[in-house]
């Protein structure tokens, strides 16, 4: 790139590396498969498995499995997270909806952001729960000593309500 001010030369030379291709290899990893049809599939994620790949989990991952399992996916969140509309952590299981395609993708969004679409956990808890049923609402945001969790904050975190009921 050459440019001319006030009649004197500047050079800028600029070094840009070779991007590096992404690219996640389909394994042929056993799915628990609930439901699936056209749109999308409804996967029993075991506790131990990633959802995606990141840093220091390239394989192995669910969208590893799905890859293998399906020809197309939704492209919505690129070439690492293929069909993925929502995560679970790597230690905690349940069921997982991924999209096959990009309308079924938005859609299943759509209904998460607007809470039209609906989650239930089963927990065990240790200690004294005061009431049989209650709302929990407060803030989650990244913890601020440890990226990798979630964590309860005042201010700056995304809305979590939770609804419980002591079985």
């Amino acid at each position: 790139l050459v440019e001319y001010i006030k009649f004197k030369r500047v050079f800028i030379v600029v070094d840009l590396p070779v991007p590096e291709k992404l690219s996640i290899e389909p394994e042929d990893i056993k799915l628990d498969i609930v439901y699936e049809d056209s749109s999308l599939l409804v996967i029993n994620k075991p506790a131990g498995m990633v959802v995606h790949p990141a840093a220091g989990n390239y394989t192995g991952t669910l969208v590893n499995a799905l890859l293998y399992h399906c020809k197309h996916l939704s492209g919505i969140n690129g070439v690492i997270r293929p069909g993925i509309v929502h995560r679970l952590d790597k230690d905690t299981s349940g069921i997982m909806i991924a999209a096959k395609n990009d309308a079924a993708h938005l859609s299943l969004s759509h209904q998460i952001q607007n809470k039209t679409a609906k989650r239930s956990y089963l927990a065990i808890v240790r200690g004294n729960i005061k009431t049989d049923s209650g709302t929990i609402t407060t803030q989650i945001a990244r913890d601020k000593n440890d990226r990798k969790k979630m964590a309860v904050v005042i201010e700056g975190g995304r809305e979590a309500i939770t609804d419980y009921q002591v079985l």
